[in-house]
Parts: structure tokens; C-alpha cells; sequence
């Protein structure tokens, strides 16, 4: 496979996103920025647990109506939601209806709080799961799992959330820049990669 694709506005880029334009903008301007935003770190764990089976694009495009739906993934707002708004949920069919996943959302909304509370912020947590390592690869080498998110999602489990696989945690560790997994030919590596090296890094919160 190709490490990247031209597009017709002349941009190499990784060939994953085609020609979808909703897609080509979450590529260029949101995919692998390093993040440190607890909301967009809750909503991001959260998308990818309900992408499961499904293909990102969809989840995409449906962003908007989650948002909405889930109090703009503010954990502290969803931890509080109720069997009437998981039945509010179940009957949204501008989101994915599976109860499961609406259920999973909620308690994991009351895990992020511990998270929080223990390590001061989700950033803090999510970031000491960084690879010590990030090699670029050709597209047909970029794994679905690694040794990291499978020690990831194994300990977020631990801590009692659901939906968090290794390749889910994989797939969460690329989105929100833990490594940079565009390819190298991609016009957008070099930017994500100076994002990623000008970041200070979040860490835990020392207690009194």
C-alpha cells in the first residue's frame, strides 16, 4: 500500500480518509494533535468505545448529535445521568442506539471522576501511557495494538471501565496524539510531530 495519497487539492496525505470531506477535515486539523482537555479526552474514549463494529465515519459525522446528547461529555454532568436519560438515549436515532454502550458511557463518566481525583486531571492519567518510542511507519505497518494500549486498556479495566479493548485504546492513543501516526510522506506529520514536541507534557497533581 501507498504511504500517502494526493488529493485533488494537491495535499499528500494519509489514504485512510478518501475523499470525504468531513473526513479529510478531522485528518488535517484534529487526528494525532496532541490533546490535554479532559472533556475532549472523555469524549474521545467515548466515541471510540462506540465505534466498535462500526466504522469511524460514521461516529463523525453523528459527533454533534453525542455532543448534545451526552451533556458536551462533561463527566461530571454524565455521571449523573439517570435510567430516564438512558432511555432518552436508547431513543436518539441521531446517535448509535446501543444500550450497552449509552450504559458503559455513564459509569465510565464515574470512573473519570476517580481519575480526576486521583491524578488531578484525565491528561495527567492518559499521558504517562505515552510510548517511549513513536517509529514511523508505511501504512500497512501501523499495528492495531500495541504493548502500551493493551497495558492501557488492562488497567482502565482494572479500574472498572467498559469498552476499552487494546485496539480501541490503540485507536484513542492515535486520535488524541499519544503517537503520531500519520505517515511520513503525509503533509501533516511534521506539523503534529512539532505539536507533540512542543507540548508539556500533563502530569500527576501532588497532594498535600
Amino acid at each position: 500500500m501507498t504511504s500517502q495519497v494526493e488529493t485533488p487539492d494537491q495535499i499528500s496525505r494519509c489514504p485512510w480518509p478518501g475523499q470525504h470531506a468531513d473526513y479529510l477535515a478531522y485528518h488535517d486539523h484534529e487526528w494525532g494533535r496532541p490533546t490535554t482537555d479532559d472533556s475532549q479526552l472523555f469524549e474521545k474514549v467515548c466515541l471510540e468505545g462506540f465505534q466498535a463494529g462500526l466504522s469511524w465515519l460514521t461516529i463523525l459525522r453523528k459527533r454533534p448529535a453525542f455532543r448534545s446528547g451526552f451533556a458536551e461529555f462533561d463527566p461530571a454532568k454524565v455521571a449523573a445521568f439517570g435510567p430516564a436519560d438512558v432511555e432518552r438515549l436508547v431513543n436518539d436515532a441521531s446517535i448509535v442506539r446501543h444500550r450497552g454502550k449509552i450504559t458503559s458511557t455513564i459509569n465510565n463518566a464515574a470512573r473519570a471522576l476517580e481519575l480526576q481525583q486521583e491524578f488531578g486531571s484525565l491528561a495527567a492519567y492518559f499521558w504517562q501511557w505515552e510510548p517511549a518510542v513513536n517509529i514511523k511507519k508505511e501504512m500497512g505497518e501501523i499495528p492495531a495494538v500495541t504493548e502500551e494500549s493493551t497495558a492501557l486498556s488492562k488497567d482502565l479495566k482494572h479500574r472498572g471501565w467498559s469498552f476499552v479493548g487494546p485496539t480501541t485504546m490503540y485507536a484513542l492513543m492515535q486520535a488524541m496524539g499519544l503517537v503520531n501516526d500519520h505517515l511520513a510522506g503525509c503533509t501533516f506529520h511534521a506539523e503534529v510531530e512539532a505539536e507533540r514536541s512542543a507540548l508539556t507534557r500533563p502530569t500527576k497533581e501532588k497532594t498535600s
